[in-house]
C-alpha cells in the first residue's frame, strides 16, 4: 500500500478508522519508517462497508472520539515532522450536519488543513455539491487553510469556488478521471494564465497512451502483452472519451482490448475516422465521470445516533482497506 515512485514527492497517504489507538500506531509506524511526508485523515467515505462499522463519514457524528481521533495522530506524527490533514463531508444526512463542529476540533487539535466535500454521505456522489458550506466552514474556521471539494471539472469550476466562498484551495476528485492533464490547468489558472478550452481527440489519444504504458511499466509487465496495466487501463477509456461523439462501438472495443498494440491500433483507428481536432460536444467537459449513484441510505451500527457522545469504537480491523469519498 506503501508504494511510491522514487522520485515521487510529497509522499502522502490517506488513513481512515474508528480506533483512535489503532490509527495512532499506524502513524508511528509510518513515521519510524520514513515512508510518508503526509498524513490525510479521511472522514468522508461514504461506503456500507466503511460506516456500518463507524469508519469514514460516520466518525465526525461522535465529536469526541474524532477528536481523539485527531489528538492522537497528530501527536504521533508530530515527531516526525509529518503535517496531518483532514477531509470530510457536510455530515451523515440532513439529520446530523457535522462539517462546523469537525472543522473547528481539527483547527483546536492541530491539524495542518481541512477539506470538505460539500455533499452529505446520504447525498453520495448525487446531485449539486452545496458551496455555500465550504462559504460557512472558510467563516468559522480561520487559523488553518480550509480547502474545498466537490463539482470540480474544470480549472474554470475552482476558480468560482475560490471567488464563491473565500476557500484557500481546492481538492480535486472525479475531476481528473481521464483528465490527468486538469491539475496543469489548474496551476496555470491559479497563477492567472489562459484558461484553456477542452483537449482535442488527438491530445486526449496521446495521453491515454502515455498512460497505458505507465501502467503496463508500474505493474512490471510486457509492454505489448496482456497485463494488469491493460485490464487497469480499461476502465479509464469511457472517463477520457466521456463527451466525444464516437460511438459506442468503438468504446466497447477499447474496453476489451487486450493488449497495449491493441489499444494503439483501435485510437488510431478512432483518430482515422473522427479527425485529431474533434472536440467534446458542448457542456461535454461537464458530463460526469466517475461514481453517480445516490442518494443513499447511510449505514451505520446498530444505536449509532443514539450514543453520539460516547467514547465506544466499532470494531474496524476489517474495514482498514478501501477508501473514498
Amino acid at each position: 500500500m506503501v508504494t511510491f515512485a522514487a522520485d515521487e514527492s510529497p509522499r502522502s497517504l490517506q488513513l481512515y478508522g474508528s480506533d483512535p489507538v489503532m490509527l495512532a500506531r499506524a502513524v508511528t509506524k509510518l513515521g519510524e519508517a520514513g515512508a510518508v511526508d503526509h498524513i490525510d485523515m479521511n472522514f468522508g467515505c461514504p461506503v456500507a462497508k466503511v460506516t456500518r462499522k463507524g469508519g469514514g463519514a460516520a466518525v465526525p457524528a461522535k465529536p469526541n472520539l474524532l477528536r481523539a481521533i485527531m489528538r492522537g495522530a497528530v501527536k504521533a506524527a508530530a515527531p516526525y515532522g509529518i503535517p496531518v490533514t483532514a477531509k470530510f463531508r457536510i455530515g451523515i444526512d440532513e439529520d446530523l450536519i457535522t462539517y462546523l463542529h469537525t472543522g473547528l476540533i481539527a483547527e483546536e487539535e492541530g491539524i495542518a488543513s481541512i477539506a470538505l466535500h460539500a455533499r452529505t454521505a446520504e447525498q453520495h456522489y448525487s446531485g449539486t455539491a452545496r458551496w455555500d458550506a465550504i462559504a460557512e466552514l472558510k467563516q468559522a474556521v480561520t487559523s488553518i487553510p480550509v480547502l474545498g471539494n466537490g463539482d470540480l471539472w474544470t480549472a474554470s469550476d475552482a476558480l468560482r469556488m475560490i471567488e464563491a466562498t473565500g476557500c484557500d484551495g481546492v481538492v480535486i476528485g472525479r475531476g481528473c478521471l481521464g483528465r490527468p492533464w486538469l491539475f496543469a490547468d489548474l496551476v496555470a489558472a491559479f497563477a492567472g494564465g489562459e484558461v484553456l478550452p477542452p483537449r482535442n481527440l488527438g491530445f486526449v489519444v496521446e495521453v491515454m497512451k502515455r498512460h497505458v504504458r505507465s501502467l503496463a511499466e508500474h505493474f512490471g509487465a510486457d509492454d505489448i502483452g496482456s497485463t494488469r496495466g491493460v485490464r487497469d487501463f480499461r476502465k479509464h477509456v469511457s472517463w477520457y472519451l466521456t463527451g466525444f461523439p464516437v460511438g459506442g462501438e468503438i468504446r466497447h472495443r477499447l474496453a476489451t482490448a487486450d493488449s497495449i498494440l491493441a489499444i494503439d491500433d483501435l485510437l488510431d483507428e478512432m483518430v482515422s475516422i473522427h479527425g485529431s481536432h474533434l472536440t467534446v460536444v458542448e457542456g461535454g467537459e461537464y458530463l460526469r465521470r466517475g461514481k453517480t449513484s445516490g442518494p443513499i441510505r447511510v449505514s451505520l451500527p446498530d444505536g449509532y445516533r443514539g450514543c453520539l457522545n460516547d467514547m465506544v469504537v466499532p470494531d474496524d480491523n476489517d474495514v482498514m482497506a478501501v477508501s473514498g469519498g
